[in-house]
Parts: structure tokens; sequence; C-alpha cells
């Protein structure tokens, strides 16, 4: 108890630190203006839910033990089969989370929510048209009138770094762990996104499901004086239950699904990628109004900027780099059949939610997150330039180019998909 207590405090000592640190070098340029980033009014899906239960319209249901999770589920519309569990002491709620405690996350296209067993709040993290992306917590206590508190900067020194392309955003961390929960940073530790190889993906974090030869650092637990080359990934290779593991009763189902994970790390960097696309065209249009002969076209620098970002977007959303699997990959709950349904759906039904999982992740590697208000809402310069070039991309004639890992029928059905899916981008093809 004395040494995790100590741990602890070591951490908090390094947080405090690192952040008075950054706020004195003002390290964060979205805080700054043109971002502006505390000052901007946030309309989202907690927001609004708040607005609802205040108004009496929508409510809020404490039930133990899982408190407010349950109905915070359901009103956000979040499956609990998108469940992940993290047994490494990785969140705010760290002195809670053990291997025989593992904090649960669960998620949708706009909103990623964490719970502890007996932790002290819901810990939030919500897309937002202005934001980006925005932190919040909820109280595990019963009240009449919930309330979600805002982080004020906090999140940020975690969730706004070159793990999360530098802007406020979800990351999926990988980490060598010890039977305490601790890191093991020694060994080194990974962002986990669709381009990681299995070897480097889910330290920390309990798996459920099948991958065959493939390994991972799921379910591994190291003794802090293990050699590196005395790890053994085949420990926590294949496993289909958790029981052996801890006591699975208090959540809402025993799975810590390899495909909702999969599908989790892809959806976190994306959902980056978009806010970095938004506050560059943000920055180039402050440039301009303050530089330009104000002839309200965009400068070349700003062009550039545009042009840069969504390259990177349009890239990490058609897959490029994306790592391939070298054995079909299975889950162990209903994750992937009810993701795989979800739509629009063209005349043949297709979908871009179609997962694969047999040399990679979509059957159509376009993502998904295409049909998200954070796509639809991006500022029109970077919008106008995806469609363009998706356009170009999707009807080429050869694949003699940065995206050859595409076939020609790839692209083929993923531009049908798209024309009958997503009319207001396709609508002018």
């Amino acid at each position: 108890m004395t040494h995790m207590f100590l741990h602890s405090c070591r951490i908090l000592l390094l947080l405090t630190t690192w952040q008075t640190a950054v706020q004195a070098q003002g390290i964060f340029d979205f805080e700054r203006k043109p971002i502006d980033y505390h000052s901007l009014s946030a309309n989202n899906l907690v927001t609004q839910l708040q607005d609802k239960i205040n108004a009496g319209e929508a409510e809020l249901i404490f039930k133990r033990p899982r408190g407010y999770l349950d109905s915070f589920l359901k009103q956000l519309d979040i499956s609990t089969s998108t469940q992940t569990l993290v047994y490494s002491k990785t969140s705010v709620q760290l002195h809670w989370i053990t291997p025989a405690r593992p904090r649960a996350l669960y998620f949708n296209e706009a909103a990623y929510v964490g719970w502890v067993p007996g932790g002290d709040v819901l810990e939030i993290i919500v897309t937002d048209p202005q934001l980006g992306t925005a932190f919040y917590t909820l109280q595990q206590r019963p009240t009449q009138t919930p309330r979600f508190h805002k982080d004020t900067g906090q999140c940020l020194q975690c969730h706004a770094t070159r793990r999360t392309q530098e802007v406020p955003g979800p990351v999926v961390r990988s980490l060598f762990t010890q039977s305490d929960g601790v890191p093991i940073y020694r060994f080194g530790n990974f962002t986990s996104d669709h381009t990681s190889p299995f070897s480097q993906r889910w330290g920390g974090y309990y798996v459920t499901g099948t991958h065959g030869a493939t390994l991972h650092m799921g379910n591994m637990l190291i003794q802090r004086d293990t050699p590196y080359e005395d790890l053994n990934y085949e420990s926590g290779a294949n496993l289909t239950d958790l029981s052996s593991r801890f006591d699975t009763r208090p959540y809402p189902n025993p799975h810590s699904d390899i495909v909702a994970l999969m599908v989790l790390e892809h959806q976190s960097q994306l959902q980056n990628l978009l806010t970095k696309a938004r506050f560059e065209e943000i920055r180039g249009n402050s440039y301009d109004n303050t530089f330009s002969d104000k002839d309200n076209s965009p400068s070349p620098a700003t062009r550039r900027r545009v042009t840069r970002a969504g390259e990177a977007l349009l890239k990490y959303m058609l897959f490029v780099d994306e790592y391939q699997l070298s054995a079909p990959v299975s889950g162990t709950s209903g994750f992937t059949a009810e993701f795989s349904a979800k739509g629009p759906h063209d005349r043949h039904g297709r979908s871009l939610y179609q997962l694969d999982l047999k040399t990679r992740l979509m059957k159509y590697p376009l993502s998904y997150m295409i049909y998200t208000q954070a796509f639809r809402q991006l500022p029109p310069m970077i919008k106008t330039y995806i469609s363009h070039r998706l356009r170009e991309i999707l009807t080429a004639s050869s694949t003699d180019d940065d995206f050859d890992h595409l076939d020609l029928k790839s692209r083929r059905d993923i531009l049908d998909i798209l024309k009958e899916t997503h009319p207001d981008l396709a609508g002018s093809w």
C-alpha cells in the first residue's frame, strides 16, 4: 500500500510540475487565439443532455453497483458491446484501478465513457463541432439534478500531446504493466491505431478474442525486474474468458472485445485528425484576415495548411499504411455483428461499417467516420479539399498513386457506396 501511495504521489508531482512548465511555455497553441479553446461555447451530446435534465425532459438514474453508467450510456445510445477493459494505472482515477478492478471504456462515434467500479466519477470525452473534443466528469453520487463538469485544462496534460496530433482528443496507449497495474516505462510505450503492429497494441488492456499466431501485449502482467527478452507474449494470446483473471460480475458484460478495441483505436486517431484539420483552417483564416490583401481568397500559406491537414486526414481515412492481418480476428461479444449491421446501406446492402477482419479491419476501406457530425461540420476549405481528392482517388483509372493499397474494385465499391449514402459529399460527383 505504501509503495502504491508513493508511486501515485510521484505521478501527481510529475504531472503538476509538467503542467506548470506547459502553462509557462504556452505550449498549447490552441488555448490562444485564434482557436481560444477554453473560450469557445460547447454544444454537444453532453451539453444537450444537461439542458434536457435541467428542463425535466430527461433523467439519469443512479443504480448500484454502476451508479449513473447504465442510464448515461442509454441516453447517449452507446452499446455495452463496445466495452473494453483497462487495468493499467493510466487514468485520473488511477488509485481505483488494478488488474482485479479494471477501468471499463464504452464508445460510439461521438463519445467515450470511462467507468471504474467504486470510482468517484464517470469520465467522458465527447466530440464538439467547435471545440473538436471536450472533456467532462459526472460525480458518481445520487442527486436530483446530476451535473456534468467541464474540464478546465487538467485533461489536456495527457489528451493534447503529439500522441493526439497536438490537439485535444482521445488516445489509446499501450504499456507493459506489472501485477499492481503500474506501467513499466523502461520497456517503452506506444500509441495504438490501425497502423500499429499487434506486437505494440493493448498493453495494460484485457483482450478477449482469437487472432491466431499474431501476438499482442494485452492480458500480460509483468514483474518489474523481468528482462525484456523473457517477456511472454503467449501468456495473453487468444484469451476468450476473463473469469479466471478477475470478478467480471460488476460489469455490464464479461468481455473486452478485440474487435471493439480495433475500432476504438482507429476511431480515436481519426477524431484527432478531424480536429487538427478544423484548427488548421481556423489558423489560416486568421492569418489571412490579418496579413492578406483582403480579397477574400486564401493565401498560399493557408492553402498549404489545408493541403497538409487534408492529405493526412485522407490517408488515415483510406487506411494507408494499415497493419495487415496475418490471421483472422474474431471477438467474443456481439460487437462485430452489431457494428457491421449499422448503416447507411446502399441498394446492394453494402455499408462502410462492414468489418472484414480477415486481412484488414474494414471490408470497404474508407472510414465510417465520414458520416459523423464531426466530419460533416468541417470548415469549407478542408471539406472541399477532401471531396475533390476523394473523387480524384476513387475515379482513378490506375492505382499508381499514394493509395496503391486500394485496387480498382475497392475504389469503385467505395465510390458507389458514397454516391448513394452520402449525397451532400458525393452529390456533385
